[in-house]
């Protein structure tokens, strides 16, 4: 793995487990019941992957015939029992090619992602937070795998 990803990975996962610890000193029932990986697949994913991660999504019918969707419950079915990790962040950051993703410049959903969609403005560090983002996507994906 190139240092640069590695550290990309690491900078994700502090933000992510900063967040975390920040939601777990919340109180009351609604604190227990955010989970941004979910949160994030349902607004950017399942449109096409369906809320089950099974390929069925609404989107799938306007897509351009011959295009399948894949079945992400099945990735690391089909990758040796192992989920690839490292494929499926860079799948949804754009590093691999998908034609029905849009380019690797601009995956259709990248500037969604960005804090400044959010927030209206910079956030201070935009690409930790992206990172952050994609990388709870790519743990929800994890937990879709079929037993």
């Amino acid at each position: 793995m190139n240092a640069t990803l590695v550290r990309a990975l690491i900078v994700s996962a502090i933000a992510v487990g900063a967040a975390t610890m920040a939601h777990a000193q919340q109180t009351g029932p609604a604190a227990r019941d955010v989970d941004v990986g979910k949160y994030e697949y349902e607004a950017q994913c399942a449109a096409c992957h369906g809320s089950t991660g099974k390929g069925d999504g609404f989107y799938v019918d306007w897509l351009e015939k011959g295009t399948k969707v894949s079945n992400l419950t099945k990735l690391s079915k089909k990758n040796n029992g192992v989920f690839p990790f490292a494929r499926v962040y860079e799948t949804i950051d754009g590093r691999q090619l998908v034609r029905a993703h849009g380019t690797r410049e601009m995956p259709i959903w990248g500037k969604d992602l960005s804090a400044s969609s959010i927030t209206g403005r910079p956030y201070y560090d935009d690409e930790a937070f992206v990172r952050a983002r994609i990388l709870a996507v790519t743990e929800y994906i994890y937990r879709l795998q079929a037993k």
